[in-house]
């Protein structure tokens, strides 16, 4: 009786410890992180108010990652994905810049959104996925500067 007695009291110390230990999405997201940084991406978790019409409400706060523009880039725009590939800006027009097309087709499916005004291009993404998702995030905010 006396062991059962310890070993319940044991349990009830350490069991809070479980509870420190990162869940497997969370290493992920770390680990992700962790590389984003290696491959020199600028990244903050940012609150955003999505569109009502978006058909699943993204996260808030979602990854931000950005890139400084280019001096003398003075266009401004703003994409969001509704369906992999499927790219609309806030009046749901689809985008038709061939350009811009090009670029989004290298992108994740759960890159949520895309902007760009005269300062910085920024891109929003779930960060769920792979390093070579990392990788063509970089591609695209390189392409897009």
């Amino acid at each position: 009786m006396t062991v059962w007695i310890v070993v319940s009291i044991l349990a009830l110390v350490l069991s809070p410890l479980a509870w420190l230990m990162p869940s497997r999405n969370q290493s992920a997201k770390m680990d992700l992180r962790l590389e984003a940084r290696r491959m020199g991406l600028a990244m903050q978790l940012a609150p955003q108010d999505w569109p009502h019409w978006l058909p699943s409400a993204p996260p808030s706060p979602c990854a931000q990652f950005h890139r400084p523009r280019r001096l003398g880039a003075s266009d401004r725009w703003s994409y969001w994905q509704t369906l992999p590939g499927a790219w609309l800006n806030q009046w749901r027009e689809p985008c038709e810049d061939q350009r811009l097309l090009a670029v989004f087709g290298t992108l994740p499916g759960n890159v949520f959104k895309v902007e760009a005004d005269g300062q910085m291009i920024t891109l929003y993404w779930g960060e769920k996925g792979e390093i070579s998702d990392l990788r063509a995030i970089d591609g695209a905010l390189k392409a897009l500067a």
